[in-house]
């Protein structure tokens, strides 16, 4: 009698046949078991835009319009969890105005979009991009980002940084290659962009005040957001 014979209730699996759909359920199962995890939880919509402050430092929160934000397509609303956008007040009329991009796995496919790609696409003409320190306290300091981006109708200062798990990648280069190392070692990161800027053409005034802005920023944020802006720096 063959391995292959039909009985009166249906065919008989066959020997090899057997141990092949074992070997596969096995290395599917090992495959499943390398999938990168995220290393860090989702939050609600509601719970996140709780976390930011209203007063930073000497800033009062004004309003949420005016901000130059992602495109917006089928990919782009894939890759954020939370988008917070806010606009604050100076005691002498200034404007600052603030975004946090936010999604607690990055897998190689979906990233954040960086600055350098919504400006443009909102017709704005960008200065080079310069790399910038941001001090964090205890002598600390983290990488940045500024450039100015003009537009027909108004120009804007912009300073903002990228955190991917415990990385802080200034190009878009590092930014995929910490992405690849969490993968490697088997995590899906979580990833942030943080962006502050000002509606002005004069980046030399400006930089300074964006720069203490995120320093009462970290004094002031609850200890979650803030290890979502500063991961290992909070």
């Amino acid at each position: 009698m063959s391995d292959t014979e039909q009985t009166g209730v249906g065919p008989r699996v066959s020997r090899r046949a057997f141990f092949v759909g074992g070997a596969m359920l096995a290395a599917g199962g090992a495959a499943a078991a390398r999938i990168p995890q995220p290393n860090a939880p989702s939050i609600g919509i509601d719970a996140f835009k709780a976390l930011v402050p209203d007063t930073v430092g000497a800033w009062k929160f004004q309003q949420t319009s005016g901000l130059v934000l992602p495109p917006e397509d089928a990919l782009s609303a894939r890759l954020y969890d939370n988008l917070v956008t806010r606009a604050y007040t100076g005691p002498d009329g200034q404007v600052i105005m603030l975004l946090i991009a936010y999604k607690n796995y990055q897998d190689g496919v979906l990233q954040i979009h960086r600055p350098e790609i919504c400006y443009p696409a909102g017709g704005y003409t960008l200065s080079p991009t310069m790399e910038t320190l941001i001090p964090v306290g205890g002598g600390r300091t983290m990488p940045a980002n500024a450039f100015s981006a003009n537009g027909n109708e108004r120009s804007e200062q912009v300073l903002y940084w990228t955190r991917i798990g415990e990385a802080f990648p200034v190009k878009w280069s590092e930014q995929r290659l910490a992405v690849l190392r969490a993968n490697l070692a088997r995590v899906n990161p979580d990833g942030m962009l943080a962006r502050v800027s000002m509606p002005n053409d004069d980046m030399t005034m400006s930089r300074p005040l964006m720069i203490k802005f995120i320093e009462d920023l970290r004094a002031v944020a609850p200890p979650t957001l803030r290890r979502i802006l500063f991961g290992p720096l909070a």
